[in-house]
């Protein structure tokens, strides 16, 4: 790569170290980035999935007055995270890579209509909190439990908009205040990624340069989105990450 495209995967860092910790969508950024530069699918997916683990502790650190108290919620459940990201990330590496190159599009469109309907979900979990006329086990029980673990799976093979689906997650199945569950969602998506990273850095093939600067962007990142985060206009978020999604689709499926 050239210095332009080094510094533009680090900008890329950045920016998917702060929407992971606000939203969770990170992935849509770096990985179309990645693809625009020549960098095979399944090599891009790997390495970026490196690289935003130092962004994950860093946004989860940013998280920590939130997550005082929590430590039985987050144990339990980041059992289930670790699980599912093995098995996702084995899933990445067993299967050919044209079965990636087949499902990755899919499952972007899929992340892509999450971050567009996320608002309303947000606004249904708020009321069902508010009515608060269905009492739910204190962690959630074993549905969500299950629920994580199926996250986790999809986290470790691909992950885009994992962040989503577990704030959704937890704001249906938990009855805790918002702020303190995406504490809980860093840390779940922290643990995802970190299990998934182990198992390809002792197996899969990795570009370790771009690591290393998705790596440092995404810890910049993380502090960014931890504090400045709740300030940025949610709207105009969303937009980008739909239009730079979309453009990964359209260049998977003419490659």
């Amino acid at each position: 790569m050239t210095w332009l495209e080094q510094l533009a995967v680090f900008g890329a860092g950045i920016a998917a170290g702060g929407i992971n910790t606000i939203v969770g969508s990170g992935t849509l950024i770096t990985f179309p980035v990645l693809l625009a530069f020549g960098i095979p699918p399944v090599t891009a997916n790997v390495s970026n999935s490196i690289g935003l683990v130092p962004g994950g502790v860093s946004g989860a650190y940013g998280y920590r007055r939130e997550l005082e108290g929590q430590r039985a919620r987050v144990v339990r459940l980041g059992s289930a995270s670790l699980l599912g990201g093995t098995t996702g990330a084995i899933l990445l590496l067993i299967l050919p890579a044209a079965a990636f190159k087949a499902i990755v599009p899919v499952l972007i469109i899929a992340a892509l209509i999450l971050v567009v309907v996320q608002p309303r979900l947000a606004r249904w979990v708020k009321e069902r909190r508010a009515a608060g006329t269905d009492p739910a086990p204190e962690h959630g029980g074993l549905i969500l439990y299950v629920a994580i673990f199926l996250c986790g799976v999809y986290g470790g093979y691909f992950g885009a908009a994992q962040g989503v689906l577990l704030i959704g997650l937890l704001g249906v199945f938990v009855h805790e205040d918002i702020q303190r569950l995406n504490g809980v969602k860093n840390v779940l998506g922290l643990l995802v990624n970190a299990v998934s990273a182990v198992v390809f850095t002792l197996i899969a093939d990795v570009d370790w340069r771009v690591a290393a600067l998705i790596a440092v962007g995404s810890i910049i990142g993380g502090q960014l989105g931890a504090k400045m985060g709740r300030r940025m206009p949610p709207t105009v978020l969303r937009a980008v990450i739909v239009v730079v999604g979309s453009i990964a689709v359209v260049r998977l499926l003419m490659t």
